[in-house]
């Protein structure tokens, strides 16, 4: 994982979301999960191309259960975006970056 995007806990997931004075895009994603390893890169790449309109980290559902949970994450990858604090839009599975970008609103 490169400077671009970076992990995040529950804790600092609800400081992050809350005080973003741009969106969040989270990726909800497992070490195990094939498709989550096909996302990672095209993530990396969303947030140096959009690095002043997006911010993008990554929650490990394995280590962070009652987080994925709360937003009912049944499938990983999952893609959220949230802004002012709240859920707008979300993605689940392996998408290429126009995809995200369309559904963010970076396009």
């Amino acid at each position: 994982m490169s400077g671009a995007v970076q992990e995040v806990n529950t804790q600092g997931f609800d400081d992050l979301v809350s005080t973003a004075t741009v969106p969040v895009v989270v990726d909800f994603w497992a070490p195990w999960c094939g498709p989550c390893r096909m996302v990672a890169p095209v993530l990396e790449k969303l947030a140096a191309d959009h690095p002043d309109k997006v911010t993008v980290v990554k929650v490990n559902v394995d280590e962070n259960q009652e987080l994925a949970a709360r937003y009912g994450i049944m499938s990983i990858p999952t893609v959220m975006m949230f802004d002012g604090g709240e859920q707008k839009a979300q993605l689940i599975g392996a998408r290429g970056q126009k995809d995200y970008e369309q559904e963010f609103g970076l396009a």
